[in-house]
């Protein structure tokens, strides 16, 4: 790459069932390469599970739930280290410091009650309490100050704060019979809103960023069934997430934070992971494809849907292995 190009922008997608992850190139949406994790060593029940990737593409880190690792690969797919966890899942990188967050996945059934945190330089991890079960969901502060994480078994969401190594417990309103399983947190572009996804009471959270240490809910939005992960346009007009069980995508307009757009697709098939182009005119949703259509029916390889963001219209779909899950991209 010539000395100040942007770097060229790629989309990592973890295929769960098959141990591998996809590589696409975001211009031509081709396919390029694909990580094969049995080759470097790893089992076939690696899991591997999210992607996170630093904003100039030169690193990419991935999450292998059941191997029990964090790995980081530069931009040629060479693996460069790892770090030990215990059944990892969602990461999120802090683009203001060395700092790798990562919480644990929705397969743990009691994993401790700690988020890893990861030195990117040196892949050297420690853990840090945050006192509620299962904790998944997890987003840190454009500023990196507020690490934002929350339980899948109730309904308790922890500010952790790096410097002072503080963490507050925030319980929010809801149901202790029925809890929201929160899925996954965005942070607009401005700072300002922080939301989250509800897997069992399919809602979107929205929350005030500016009152970080207690975020209020500002917003509650009734959506499709089991939101997933979301993902902000770049301009923070719109917010985008998959609905993993009514096998839709919503669309987000953020000045009200009124639905949009719902797309609907035959094909589509447990929408799960999310990324948007540089430009904020594509958006790209992994499908899991991971539930036999018919009674001992083969399961077919994960894909992802390549949809236009102004019109709503899929451009194409995108073959990729078994079960798509999390995905990443570099940012231009």
């Amino acid at each position: 790459m010539q000395a100040g190009a942007a770097p060229h922008q790629y989309l990592y997608v973890t295929n769960q069932s098959s141990a591998t992850i996809t590589v696409i190139d975001m211009e031509t949406d081709e396919v390029v390469d694909t990580v094969d994790l049995q080759e470097l060593g790893f089992t076939a029940n690696a899991k591997p599970h999210h992607i996170v990737v630093e904003p100039d593409g030169s690193y990419w880190y991935v999450s292998l739930i059941a191997d029990g690792y964090v790995l980081k690969f530069n931009r040629d797919n060479e693996l460069m280290g790892r770090a030990p966890f215990e059944t990892p899942g969602l990461l999120t990188l802090d683009t203001s410091s060395d700092f790798l967050y990562v919480g644990r996945s929705m397969a743990a059934v009691n994993p401790p009650q700690r988020i890893g945190v990861i030195e990117r330089s040196t892949m050297d991890i420690e853990e840090v309490d945050v006192f509620v079960a299962r904790p998944h969901a997890i987003a840190v502060s454009h500023d990196g100050k507020y690490v934002y994480t929350a339980s899948l078994a109730t309904n308790d969401m922890v500010v952790y704060q790096p410097e002072t190594g503080e963490s507050e417990v925030i319980h929010v309103p809801g149901s202790d019979q029925q809890p929201h399983t929160f899925v996954d947190f965005a942070i607009s572009p401005d700072g300002k809103s922080l939301i989250v996804t509800t897997e069992m009471t399919s809602k979107l959270l929205v929350m005030d960023a500016t009152s970080p240490t207690t975020i209020p809910i500002v917003k509650t939005v009734d959506v499709p069934q089991s939101p997933w992960h979301p993902a902000f346009s770049p301009d923070g007009s719109r917010l985008y997430f998959g609905d993993l069980r009514a096998n839709a995508v919503t669309f987000i307009d953020t000045s009200d934070w009124s639905i949009a757009r719902v797309v609907e697709d035959a094909r589509f098939a447990q929408p799960h992971g999310i990324a948007v182009s540089a430009d904020g005119s594509k958006l790209y949703v992994g499908n899991r494809n991971n539930t036999p259509k018919a009674e001992g029916e083969a399961l077919g390889n994960g894909f992802v849907a390549v949809i236009d963001t102004a019109t709503g219209k899929v451009l194409r779909l995108i073959e990729t292995n078994h079960y798509a899950a999390g995905m990443g991209t570099n940012t231009r």
